[in-house]
């Protein structure tokens, strides 16, 4: 679905976008990824919207048929978040132990303090964190966006699923100049 409107107080949500990541074999190039990351983060805190930064350090507990992909320790700084987010002090900063960034931490809490009710997802993996992020904001009532520019995946069609047949499932989607264009629309509009 395109984009059609955002919500007075809507977040950004960028997931995993730190240090120890950064090397992964993504199918687009992380540089560019990055980039959409960055300008949706200045155009959110520029218009005095929450940004929430997570970041992940290990694996769920328990038991799968495969090996956990994240298992520590990990190396110095490998949680860092990247600095072309240039984190502010105001930013919500989430530490994951799961896929999705609701799930096992406070982030739900903290942007319904904020009086949130629609969030913006963008990181790393499409399949994997954003996903999970993307289906348990859904889950807990948030409207849900997706700038599908700003995220990227190891494997192309594990990226494209998402993109095509579940995000549409689960809000809608769009690039990140067109959720900028919108934010600066519906911003102007309410200021009027």
């Amino acid at each position: 679905m395109a984009l059609t409107t955002l919500d007075p107080v809507t977040a950004l949500i960028v997931v995993d976008l730190q240090s120890g990541i950064m090397g992964s074999p993504f199918v687009h190039p992380i540089k560019d990824v990055v980039a959409c990351a960055s300008a949706l983060a200045t155009a959110f805190r520029r218009h005095g919207l929450p940004v929430a930064l997570v970041n992940v350090d290990g694996g769920a507990p328990g038991r799968t048929e495969r090996a956990p992909h994240l298992s520590g320790p990990f190396p110095d700084g490998w949680t860092d978040l990247i600095p072309e987010l240039d984190r502010q002090a105001g930013d919500i900063v989430v530490t994951k132990r799961t896929r999705g960034a609701f799930a096992s931490t406070d982030l739900e809490s903290r942007l319904r303090a904020r009086g949130v009710t629609q969030v913006v997802i963008v990181g790393v993996a499409t399949a994997g964190g954003v996903e999970s992020t993307a289906r348990q904001a859904y889950e807990a009532g948030f409207n849900v966006t997706l700038a599908t520019d700003a995220m990227t995946d190891m494997r192309p069609d594990v990226h494209d699923y998402s993109i095509a047949n579940v995000f549409p499932r689960l809000g809608e989607t769009g690039s990140t100049q067109a959720v900028i264009d919108l934010l600066e629309r519906t911003r102007a509009h309410e200021l009027a």
